[in-house]
């Protein structure tokens, strides 16, 4: 039973979870210092209104998750607490930018193109005297 255990305290599985939620919050944290080494006026200039909607709307929702760790590990419910509906309200404007994406994707009417392929598609009938004009010329 003491090989179990890491240190006398807990089990040796919480150890392992402990150690890994430590360096992924090291990750994190790296991550973080990355991004906000560059200045947002910077980031965001080079970028149009959409992705501009899409890099906010990311921020704050990693954010917020991140204080929804935080609540937990501090043994709060954090589904009991505000943060709970601001991500779920991120999350209705996340979809929202979505839709906007998913339209500039979808298919669009060539007018022309269109009238172009039903003209061409329809069957014309023949004139009556055009078989007899073309006997003729042979």
């Amino acid at each position: 039973m003491a090989g179990e255990e890491a240190s006398g305290d807990y089990p040796v599985e919480i150890h392992e979870c402990s150690s890994t939620f430590e360096s992924a919050g090291g990750a994190v944290g790296d991550m973080l210092n990355t991004t906000m080494s560059a200045s947002r006026s910077e980031l965001l200039q080079k970028l149009d209104p959409l992705e501009q909607a899409k890099v906010d709307l990311v921020s704050v929702y990693t954010l917020n998750s991140m204080f929804w760790v935080y609540l937990a590990t501090q043994g709060a419910n954090p589904k009991e607490h505000p943060v709970k509906q601001e991500l779920e309200r991120i999350r209705v404007y996340m979809n929202k930018v979505k839709e906007i994406t998913d339209k500039r994707k979808a298919a669009k009417l060539d007018r022309g193109a269109a009238a172009r392929f039903v003209k061409n598609a329809l069957w014309e009938p023949k004139p009556k005297n055009a078989s007899k004009v073309a006997k003729r010329k042979k």
